[in-house]
């Protein structure tokens, strides 16, 4: 916790960077290995501190995990013990709620922690909850626990009130084993659920997607192993895209998926930022006399939540009055307090929405990381910064991004770890 990142910016960068696996994609995917006994290798797997202390928790309760490779895992289960499940663990990461389905499918009765995660506001789980209940399953909340008890759990027709993501992760997982015909109307539609499903019909679960945010499964008795790979990071990508955009000489951001940045791409090209878009790799480069915009964020395939925070230091460079909205995070802009200290003209109208106003040059001083994504957003204004920033509490960083230093030292960044 006491780590912080010295960042002495204004270097031109240049060379090539690749984009991890999706950590919101590998959160799932671990999840629903508790669906089966049978053995399953995941490959591309991010090593960020997330996904570390997800695995972590499946190896607890029974899970035998082995790496056979550098980002590879084979993963096969034993008897799963939900008693053996570690509450601190699960209160780092908001990912851990991604179990509740798994184990629902397989154990009658249990107790799991509220879980963590990032300080951008209020994130219940009622939605999860209400629709487990739909389905049958008794919960109690009492205090900073969730009890789960149910018998075997019957499909039916369920509407969530809004595009949840991990509401929608968690009930796939708790549907694909039950009895019966689930259909779910309002999922929604983000990468990594896609991968998620893409998974589990692998593994011989029966999902079908009917219209855009209509899906219906057909439960199944058992499903068997794979063999699956995770996706690569659209927010990561999107984090080196916009780095590329500030300071790059000739950058190029390899390994992603350019469909899954479709609406944040658009945003950029309306911004003015030169880049060229590869099958699989962007090329982007610093451009001069860029346009102010409104940004919305949207659920997928809107503009990402996760990728606001990033765009925002882009912004501070750009003549102009820029507006940006995130109707869902409550703190999503907290974060700019900190940009704040750096110079950064921005006006917080309320809590979802701000105007940016530039062309403003930034100052390199001591700033906190709040969370994943605005702490990467303080690395990329502090690259573009006069001056050397320290960026403190970067424990936040690492829950999303893997050796985010080292990796931004290969393309010329003065950017260095130390206690």
């Amino acid at each position: 916790m006491s780590e912080k990142f010295l960042i002495r910016g204004q270097e031109k960068l240049e060379g090539e960077i690749e984009v991890r696996g999706a950590k919101n994609a590998a959160g799932p995917v671990l999840a629903a290995t508790l669906l089966t006994d049978k053995e399953c290798i995941i490959g591309n797997l991010p090593k960020v501190a997330d996904i570390l202390n997800l695995l972590d928790i499946l190896k607890d309760i029974g899970k035998e995990i082995e790496w056979t490779g550098e980002r590879e895992i084979r993963i096969k289960g034993g008897e799963i013990d939900p008693q053996k499940l570690d509450f601190e663990k699960i209160s780092k990461s908001r990912t851990s709620v991604l179990l509740i389905g798994g184990l629902l499918s397989q154990i009658r009765e249990f107790k799991i922690s509220r879980p963590g995660g990032d300080r951008i506001g209020l994130r219940p789980i009622n939605v999860h909850l209400n629709a487990l209940r739909e389905l049958g399953v008794e919960i109690k909340e009492n205090g900073d626990f969730y009890y789960f008890k149910s018998e075997k759990l019957q499909g039916k027709e369920i509407t969530l009130p809004e595009f949840s993501v991990t509401a929608t992760e968690n009930l796939i997982m708790a549907t694909v084993l039950a009895e019966g015909k689930t259909v779910i109307k309002g999922v929604a539609q983000e990468p990594q659920i896609q991968d998620l499903i893409e998974m589990l019909n692998k593994m011989g679960a029966k999902i079908e997607k009917v219209w855009p945010n209509i899906l219906k499964i057909e439960g199944v008795e058992k499903l068997k192993g794979v063999e699956h790979k995770i996706i690569p990071d659209p927010i990561e990508a999107g984090t080196f895209l916009v780095i590329g955009a500030l300071r790059g000489k000739k950058v190029l951001v390899k390994n992603l998926n350019p469909e899954h940045l479709n609406l944040f791409l658009i945003k950029l090209k309306e911004i003015g930022v030169n880049f060229k878009k590869n099958k699989d790799s962007i090329e982007i480069q610093k451009t001069e006399n860029l346009r102010p915009v409104r940004i919305q964020a949207l659920p997928y395939p809107g503009f990402p939540t996760d990728l606001l925070p990033l765009i925002i230091p882009l912004l501070t460079q750009i003549k102009g009055k820029s507006l940006i909205h995130d109707p869902l995070y409550e703190n999503r802009l907290n974060y700019v307090h900190q940009l704040r200290k750096m110079g950064a003209d921005i006006e917080i109208v309320d809590p979802h929405r701000a105007f940016i106003f530039g062309k403003t040059p930034l100052q390199g001083v001591t700033i906190e990381s709040w969370d994943i994504r605005a702490g990467a957003a303080l690395v990329v204004a502090a690259l573009m910064a006069e001056g050397e920033s320290r960026v403190e509490n970067i424990y936040q960083i690492d829950r999303g991004y893997e050796k985010l230093e080292e990796r931004l030292q290969k393309l010329g960044a003065d950017i260095k770890r130390i206690n």
